[in-house]
């Protein structure tokens, strides 16, 4: 995969990432990794992707979860012309429910 991030660093993120192993430790790592605005801004983009692909408005999105317009409109962007990241997790988490 190509991609415009990548270097050691950041594929040293992303294997310490998939070692872990539940939910739990999601938290441990995160909560030390991040702060916790940081976070909850990460979860508020996956909320809002998962409410774009489902055809939510932005008003109603902005409403749902608090995200500016902004963000809402980044989020779009990346769901529609970006690296199919949003659509492969969010497949994944719908065939888990």
């Amino acid at each position: 995969m190509k991609s415009k991030i990548k270097n050691e660093h950041i594929d040293r993120l992303f294997e310490a990432i998939l070692l872990l192993k539940n939910v739990d430790e999601c938290y441990m790592f995160f909560e030390d990794l991040c702060t916790i605005t940081e976070i909850k801004a990460l979860a508020q983009r996956l909320e809002v992707a998962k409410l774009l692909r489902n055809g939510t408005t932005y008003s109603e999105i902005s409403e749902k979860t608090g995200a500016s317009t902004a963000t809402i409109s980044r989020v779009n962007r990346y769901l529609n012309y970006g690296a199919d990241g949003y659509k492969l997790v969010l497949d994944r988490l719908e065939s888990k429910e």
